[in-house]
């Protein structure tokens, strides 16, 4: 336990180290936030990558792999698998925005996978209001999105993915805005994901490196009036790797690396108001081109734009796992900044996880984030009734 103990504060150790090193080799043009419409596409909805750091596009595949990298159900151990998550949301602000989370796979044979999810966001209850400060109703904001997703094995080590996404965005429940006329958001997108897996041996262990990339939220803008000009969803860029490796016949450790950039226009380029449609008059594809070099401080503002996860996670005789991890985000770009920490229970059948975020910053709303996710493996339910 004293080697896990130290293996876990390492990968902390190194989370602060990039953000150090990350700091000081860039400089500071002030803040320039990036926004986009329908940006709950963007949380981790799951406890296992929420408890390391969020990174997620390249562990080994879990029943969750549908957001973080679809390509990895080509490699899933069972041939089935249904997992629901659920996360109360900035509760240090209010106590009533939720995220829920259902996915499922099915192996159709040896080189096909089939998987679908539906993401549900609510953000409670909301009183407009008039300009005069009359009350003009109340609503129930609320978000979906559906996705179906297709993974087939390219070769013994390489997998590939695409997965369909149906948006749904209703913030105002048709209440008139400043004036102005509105109406639910509609939307469609995509995902294409790679993933690489190899198993090596060092030292007489088993170990297995990974390699993920995902382009995520492929898709048209958004608008919640009828203007002509719409919003871009958070199309992103997921980058990772992991170094799975055998201590001993009982434990495993795995290490990760994950980078991320919204492949979206920077503020300066591109103003976003979800409600006026003050979007930019880019395309989409000439949007993600051209997010690698728009940013008004050059180079060095376009490294800020990119945020970093680090992540371990323990493994004894692969029913208990403990996990932890750090997540870096430019202070200009954002600033979320937070440890997470999280750990895991896997009976024959159900599997249990939770995670835990701590922000470095104080009264940070993101304080005290839980999530819960509860997975059902069907082979071993399958293997119990026999």
């Amino acid at each position: 336990m004293k080697k896990i103990t130290l293996l876990l504060i390492a990968i902390l150790w190194m989370g602060i180290s990039l953000q150090s090193t990350y700091a000081q080799k860039t400089s500071t043009t002030g803040a320039n936030t990036i926004t986009t419409g329908v940006p709950f596409l963007t949380i981790a909805p799951d406890s296992r990558a929420g408890a390391m750091g969020d990174a997620g596009v390249a562990t080994s595949p879990d029943v969750n792999s549908q957001h973080w990298n679809a390509a990895k159900y080509a490699f899933a151990e069972s041939e089935m698998g249904i997992g629901l998550s659920y996360t109360p949301w900035l509760r240090n602000l209010v106590s009533d925005i939720n995220l829920a989370y259902l996915v499922g796979y099915k192996r159709l044979d040896d080189r096909q996978t089939l998987s679908a999810s539906l993401r549900y966001f609510t953000l409670g209850d909301i009183t407009f209001m008039s300009e005069y400060g009359d009350p003009t109703g109340q609503q129930s904001p609320n978000e979906f999105a559906i996705d179906m997703g297709y993974t087939r094995l390219l070769s013994d080590n390489f997998s590939g993915a695409v997965t369909m996404r149906y948006i749904r965005s209703d913030l105002t429940g048709g209440q008139l805005v400043n004036g102005v006329e509105t109406h639910a958001g509609n939307t469609y997108a995509a995902d294409v994901a790679f993933y690489y897996q190899k198993e090596i041996r060092m030292n007489r262990k088993r170990s297995t490196f990974s390699s993920g990339i995902n382009i995520s939220n492929i898709g048209g803008k958004i608008s919640y009036t009828d203007g002509e000009t719409k919003d871009f969803i958070p199309t992103n860029l997921k980058l990772g790797v992991a170094y799975k490796t055998e201590m001993d016949k009982y434990n495993t450790i795995t290490f990760s690396f994950d980078a991320n950039k919204l492949m979206v226009p920077t503020p300066d380029t591109a103003s976003v108001d979800i409600l006026t449609g003050l979007g930019s008059d880019k395309s989409v594809v000439s949007g993600m081109f051209s997010s690698f070099s728009d940013a008004p401080g050059g180079m060095s503002e376009e490294l800020k734009e990119i945020n970093l996860s680090v992540g371990a996670e323990y493994w004894y005789n692969n029913q208990f796992a403990i996990r932890a991890g750090y997540y870096y985000e430019d202070v200009n770009k954002g600033n979320r900044k937070f440890f997470t920490a999280g750990a895991g229970l896997k009976m024959n059948v159900f599997a249990l996880d939770f995670s835990y975020l701590l922000p470095i910053a104080q009264n940070n709303p993101l304080a005290n984030t839980l999530r819960f996710t509860l997975s059902f493996d069907f082979d071993a339910f399958n293997k119990q009734r026999r």
